[in-house]
């Protein structure tokens, strides 16, 4: 019972907390920042292919991006997203191919303000260092689209030749090629949610400290998904109606705000925990600034 108590406490404490760092702003900040980031990004990723000489690479690349979305939110802009990655562009080192990793690297520094507001940490970095590290993440992340993608087109070899080396039955190569895809994804996912809340704000937290709201994260994003998906599968003429021509952009946009609202939730959730764990009458800021301390002496 005293558990069950705890566990309400914190959960209670993150979600004022949450409204009190205006979490539902932030939320739709990152979302904004993530959907305008969107399609910078697919033009880096189609540049990059097209450097390493495989512009079908960027069109698997952003099909396993895609796949984790709500079929009725990814169908809204995938023609747009083809649009983008079909467009001819000259050379990867252009004007447009520098500016569209700048603006691609906005979305994390979105999501680097959320983080920072979560967990009571003062940012005491350099602009230029923040936004050049936001950048790398942004290569990063084209880079290992990229690598999975590539892993996803081998796959079919990998199958045939584990079948004449091990004694492997499979009903189909199409049923395993779809756990990979699924496989891959959540798992970069994974990896990605514990780089952003383990590097990406200012200090430095723990496994075990960032564990809960990651898990929260990818849990509740699961079920957000499936039940937007399922409102859009019922209602989703009512977008049509009251946005017209702009009803894929509001689609996506909104379902970009709830999975960035439980992101951020996500944080505050850790930054409770924390709290939670801290003695009596110590504010999570206050040990921030006693680390903080300790660390420069």
């Amino acid at each position: 019972m005293r558990a069950i108590r705890t566990i309400y406490v914190v959960v209670e404490d993150a979600f004022y907390t949450f409204l009190a760092d205006d979490g539902w702003a932030i939320a739709s900040h990152i979302a904004l920042s993530t959907l305008m980031a969107l399609f910078p990004f697919l033009i880096v990723l189609t540049s990059l292919a097209g450097f390493f000489g495989s512009k079908e690479l960027a069109d698997q690349a952003a099909s396993l991006m895609l796949q984790v979305w709500p079929k009725q939110v990814a169908d809204s802009i995938s023609g747009e997203v083809h649009d983008v990655l079909t467009t001819t562009r000259t050379g990867v080192l252009t004007i447009g191919a520098a500016l569209s990793v700048y603006f691609a690297s906005n979305g994390v520094e979105a999501l680097r303000v959320a983080l920072n507001r979560a967990y009571a940490v003062v940012e005491m970095r350099r602009w230029y260092w923040l936004r050049l590290e936001s950048i790398g993440y942004t290569l990063v992340a084209a880079f290992t689209a990229l690598a999975m993608a590539f892993l996803i087109v081998l796959g079919p070899l990998f199958i045939e030749a584990a079948r004449r080396h091990i004694p492997l039955f499979v009903e189909s190569n199409e049923s395993i090629l779809t756990w990979l895809r699924y496989g891959i994804t959540v798992g970069a996912l994974v990896v990605a949610l514990i780089i952003l809340h383990a590097w990406l704000p200012a200090g430095r937290r723990a496994f075990l400290q960032i564990l809960p709201g990651i898990v929260f994260t990818i849990v509740a994003s699961l079920i957000s998904g499936i039940v937007f998906g399922q409102y859009l599968a019922r209602f989703a003429n009512n977008y049509v109606t009251m946005y017209a021509g702009l009803a894929s952009v509001i689609i996506a946009l909104v379902f970009l705000y709830f999975i960035a609202a439980i992101f951020v939730y996500g944080g505050e959730l850790n930054a409770a925990i924390i709290k939670s764990r801290l003695p009596h009458g110590v504010s999570l800021q206050a040990a921030q600034s006693l680390k903080r301390a300790e660390t420069q002496a």
